[in-house]
């Protein structure tokens, strides 16, 4: 899957002075980067009744790049990357009219990226730039359940996918461009979110079917990353202000959770040309800090099927991501986020393409 959000920032206003007033920067800019969702499979029947998957993915990530306008203070451009490893397996048993399905399963995760900002602006053209740069990884697990009665196209799944624990966050502050020592750094233990997702299809007339979903994702375990310097008691690197915390830096997200519902409806046309329409509502992170506010897609899709082996998918969505405002959010032990630049953003265009192949053998 490719997206390409159009997230464009207004407004913006230095609020914090006293480390330079860049406003005269620029009030607007294009925050948003283009990026890519890959994910890959393969999927076996170990013994009857026994199916096992391993898969590769990348479920997390964000890439902002505003540049130089009166937000640099604040973030020129962030970039965070995963890469997930999993293997599922599942039982399938009779149950009734249909089939009931246990699913459980094990995934490493790895979690990297950068953050670059404006530190000073004192040093000629704006190259006085910090950067972080951070990686940490971990293991979880997922448990699940479905039922399937296949002459009905009925398919009902509750899958959990568990907290991954980052507790080996590390990695280096740049801070050569501005005269200072490039710094090691580690950051508190971190947990990446939790998910829920139960998904429901059922056919509803011959050669139709419905089908939905409701996807619950623990953001708010994300608030502000403390980063401190190697050395700094772990007892001192926790969130709050000067008062109440050793950080030197921070990696501020906010998050409230995520929810996503979707809906929608396909048809087969025939053994080899089917299609589905759905649309879908993803409740924003962001709640006063930070862009990522609702988004609503509208998406379609074809699938052909040459032979009976072989699966051939194409789809495509568009959708608004829906206005709002950043500014200060209140944290723990008295840390503000949002300090350095407030902004206003209106409705925004967001637009992704995929494709996808199956092969059974």
């Amino acid at each position: 899957t490719y997206v390409m959000p159009d997230r464009k920032l207004k407004n913006g206003v230095d609020t914090n002075p006293l480390d330079g007033n860049i406003t005269a920067l620029g009030s607007s800019t294009n925050e948003s980067e283009d990026y890519w969702v890959p994910r890959i499979g393969a999927k076996a029947q170990l013994v009857p009744g026994v199916d096992c998957m391993v898969d590769y993915s990348q479920p997390w990530g964000a890439h902002t790049s505003p540049g130089l306008w009166a937000g640099a203070q604040s973030n020129m451009e962030t970039d965070i990357k995963s890469d997930s490893y999993g293997a599922t397996c599942s039982y399938k048993m009779d149950a009734g009219k249909g089939q009931l399905r246990f699913i459980g399963g094990v995934f490493y995760q790895k979690v990297y990226g950068f953050k670059e900002d404006l530190v000073s602006p004192l040093v000629p053209n704006f190259q006085g730039t910090g950067r972080v740069d951070l990686t940490s990884s971990g293991w979880g697990w997922r448990a699940g359940i479905a039922y399937e009665i296949p002459d009905i196209a009925l398919r009902a799944s509750l899958v959990y996918n568990s907290k991954v624990k980052l507790d080996n966050i590390s990695g280096t502050l740049d801070l050569s461009n501005v005269g200072a020592p490039i710094f090691p750094i580690y950051g508190s233990t971190q947990y990446m979110p939790d998910v829920v997702e139960f998904k429901l299809q059922s056919g509803i007339a011959p050669g139709w079917l419905a089908f939905g979903s409701v996807k619950w994702v623990n953001w708010s375990l994300l608030q502000s990353v403390p980063i401190c310097v190697v050395g700094t008691p772990s007892s001192a690197c926790v969130t709050g202000d000067a008062l109440h915390s050793g950080q030197i830096t921070s990696l501020d997200l906010m998050y409230r959770d995520g929810w996503t519902v979707s809906g929608g409806i396909g048809h087969k046309f025939n053994d080899q040309w089917s299609a589905a329409g759905q649309l879908s509502w993803d409740r924003g992170t962001s709640h006063g800090y930070g862009s990522q506010t609702d988004t609503w897609t509208l998406g379609g899709g074809v699938a052909y099927t040459p032979r009976p082996n072989i699966e051939l998918r194409l789809a495509g969505a568009i959708g608004v991501l829906t206005s709002g405002h950043s500014g200060i959010v209140n944290g723990e032990n008295g840390y503000q986020a949002g300090t350095e630049v407030s902004y206003d953003f209106g409705n925004d265009l967001v637009t992704a393409i995929s494709g996808g192949l199956k092969i059974k053998f």
